[in-house]
């Protein structure tokens, strides 16, 4: 069941979310979208994919406008606001959840990266161009577990760049989809595969 809603930022930023619970629920996600100036929303395709797939799988999932994407308020920030909008998602998908998953891709994946908090139970960077982001230091070398997934042709950043950056961090699995764009067109039953399992073995299995 799919529900919209309005979540409330710590500045005051009001954002539209959607939250769909999987009717058996062995873990939440909270999904993050590509860059705001650059057309990316909440219904881009790997988010909209993510959020249609994984509540079968037992995947509770939020989605969300970043400020000043379609009738979220407030104006892009440059990833400086959008982590207090990455704040609320994580206390509107329940922060007292052990299986709180963050995950995004793009802009998102960044943004996901550089928020370091107590709730999360692991990370999902999905073609993350390590550009927009604050600082991964936290992250990086934290020992709870990372899904780094690349496309093998991705426009923005090379997935050898990207790999050979993650390849030092704690407890981080690295991912590169063969044939796929920046924008996974034809590739998103892969990634939906790859994430549902990560989920299912680093997060539900772990904590059974």
């Amino acid at each position: 069941m799919t529900t919209v809603s309005r979540i409330r930022t710590a500045d005051g930023i009001e954002l539209e979310a959607e939250l769909s619970v999987a009717p058996d629920e062995h873990a939440r996600m909270v999904l993050c979208h590509p860059h705001p100036l650059h057309g990316g929303t909440m219904r881009s395709l790997v988010v909209s994919e993510l959020f249609r797939a994984l509540p079968e799988a037992g995947i509770t999932c939020l989605r969300f406008n970043f400020r000043g994407v379609g009738e979220s308020l407030g104006t892009h920030d440059h990833g400086d606001g959008e982590r207090l909008d990455v704040v609320a998602a994580l206390e509107a998908c329940g922060t007292s959840s052990r299986s709180l998953v963050l995950a995004g891709w793009s802009f998102g994946g960044d943004i996901a990266l550089s928020l370091h908090a107590p709730e999360i139970a692991g990370w999902i960077a999905i073609a993350p161009p390590l550009r927009f982001g604050h600082q991964f230091d936290a992250v990086a070398a934290d020992p709870r577990p990372k899904l780094v997934i690349l496309a093998a042709h991705d426009e923005f950043r090379p997935a050898a760049e990207v790999a050979g950056i993650t390849r030092e961090w704690l407890a981080t699995t690295t991912e590169t989809i063969a044939g796929a764009s920046h924008f996974f067109v034809g590739r998103t039953e892969r990634v939906v595969d790859l994430v549902r399992s990560w989920v299912e073995g680093e997060i539900v299995d772990s904590r059974a």
